[in-house]
């Protein structure tokens, strides 16, 4: 459990839980690993590893963080359900620190419309779900969903029950973006002024983005008393998102001089764990996004580029390599062997147990550094991204590709892929090289999804970088990402195309994770 300490900031890292609730971002057990292992690194207090009663998947993604992670403390999410409860203290059974983070709505509109509970109800349903929690573990976390719109007087009561109860964190949720820095920061004030034994606990809040502001609504928490910030790599989250863990940490290191607070993220390995969940997820970051956008330390204004010339701290607030930009070159060519090869994967926290996936994945490292002469680190994440879906759904496989292309002429795609191990080949027109490639592939599966989102995304500088392509299809209400890289964007967007279709059509992703 962790321990109270006013100069101390928990970062909570929900990425693998609510993070996951965006269209499409569900991740494979593997994948939830990594990116664990990866928040391990970067000194995460806290990893909400996933909803062990959402799905058999989750449950088993759990327990194997639970098994891989040492340092970090493990947290599954549970409804206040006996039933629910138990799933979570069995997934994480096998971590060193484990978490049960128990949860119900307090607000008129969730406990009237969806829980069809009363307030008396709600109190009892409370007190009893960290009681089961305790059987598991001494760590539980209470959340008051909605507490944004409910009645303060209500969530003293509630606050003060769970308390009594054997809670050790109370989490104060802005569950629909509502609120506003000031506002919100006087609800945490108010709640710890007035709830008893307010001193024994840490005071939580998770906040989402809905309009633009949780980021600021968590740091007006944490002025007002909070010291666990609930937040996620890029900001990514249900609807709008969530507050960015990135921007939270950072905020509080740069302004020492308002916070006074230490966090015990590591902020060199801020860059490469944001490119890892972009990889992962197919959600791309936007170049102007703070921190971790590309763009985030560019300067484009000659005023603005003689200043940082002269003087860095004219125009710049951080370092870039502060946190981890230009770190993520490595030394491996077309020359490197296997045993290099492995090295640094492991480094990176990628360690592949099966030969045939180390051996095929390496043979993809050989191709791609006869085609571009410097090799990064987010070059290795999507390479064995990509070899994982490839091994482990291969329904749909793309043999070859040949696209023609000419200024006042119509775009032809020729390609050859197999179905169910059947080759076939198809040639198709289209407006340009990616859609007659889209349509050549959908005149063989004839999946009749629908694509929502098609973009482009250079996984490293220069010209001879990958492109990373990421497409989200839809059909009968499932939402798949699909992802493909390749120093040729059109074989990338093949490649993206056809892994959505694997996962739409192979029905092997699990359902949204609240469902």
């Amino acid at each position: 459990m962790t321990k109270i300490n006013e100069n101390n900031l928990i970062i909570f890292d929900t990425t693998l839980r609510d993070g996951e609730q965006s269209p499409g971002a569900s991740m494979t057990q593997e994948e939830k690993v990594r990116i664990a292992k990866q928040l391990e690194k970067l000194g995460v207090n806290v990893i909400e590893a996933g909803f062990a009663a959402a799905s058999p998947g989750d449950f088993k993604a759990i327990e194997a963080v639970a098994k891989t992670i040492k340092n970090s403390t493990i947290c599954s999410l549970a409804r206040a359900v006996e039933a629910d409860i138990e799933k979570a203290g069995t997934a994480i059974s096998p971590a060193k620190n484990k978490r049960i983070h128990t949860f119900i709505a307090t607000s008129k509109i969730h406990m009237e419309n969806k829980l069809r509970m009363t307030e008396s109800q709600v109190l009892e349903r409370s007190v009893m779900a960290v009681k089961w929690a305790l059987a598991y573990t001494d760590d539980v976390e209470f959340s008051a969903e909605d507490a944004v719109r409910s009645d303060i007087n209500f969530l003293v009561e509630v606050f003060d029950a769970v308390i009594q109860a054997g809670a050790k964190t109370i989490n104060v949720p802005d569950t629909v973006g509502y609120s506003i820095p000031h506002s919100w920061g006087e609800r945490m004030a108010t709640l710890i002024e007035r709830v008893p034994n307010s001193n024994r606990v840490i005071w939580s809040t998770h906040c989402h983005n809905d309009l633009g502001m949780a980021v600021a609504n968590s740091l007006s928490a944490v002025l007002n008393g909070a010291r666990q910030v609930e937040c996620t790599i890029n900001g990514l989250g249900e609807r709008a998102g969530n507050a960015s863990l990135e921007e939270i940490v950072m905020a509080v290191k740069t302004r020492k001089d308002i916070f006074n607070l230490e966090t015990s993220i590591k902020p060199e390995f801020i860059v490469p764990t944001s490119r890892l969940v972009s990889t992962i997820t197919g959600y791309p970051v936007q170049p102007n996004k703070a921190i971790v956008g590309a763009n985030a330390f560019a300067h484009e204004s000659g005023i603005h580029q003689d200043g940082v010339l002269k003087h860095r701290e004219t125009y710049e607030i951080m370092r870039a390599e502060d946190v981890g930009w230009g770190a993520n070159k490595i030394s491996l060519g077309k020359l490197s062997g296997r045993n290099a090869f492995k090295s640094r994967l492991s480094e990176l926290g990628i360690e592949i147990e099966s030969a045939d996936i180390l051996n095929a994945a390496f043979d993809r490292f050989k191709l791609l550094a006869d085609k571009k002469s410097e090799i990064f680190d987010e070059d290795l994440h999507a390479l064995i991204s990509e070899e994982y879906v490839a091994g482990a759904i291969d329904l749909h496989k793309l043999v070859s590709l040949k696209t023609t292309t000419e200024t006042g002429s119509t775009p032809v795609a020729k390609i050859k892929m197999t179905v169910d191990g059947k080759e076939l080949e198809a040639e198709a027109e289209g407006g340009g090289p990616v859609d007659a490639t889209f349509k050549a592939i959908e005149s063989i599966v004839k999946s009749q999804s629908e694509l929502l989102l098609f973009s482009v995304n250079n996984i490293t500088s220069g010209t001879d970088s990958q492109g990373e392509v990421t497409v989200r299809l839809t059909k009968g209400g499932r939402i798949v990402n699909g992802q493909g890289s390749d120093t040729d964007i059109v074989v990338a967007s093949a490649k993206a195309y056809i892994n959505a279709l694997n996962k739409l059509l192979s029905k092997l992703e699990r359902a949204h994770p609240q469902v």
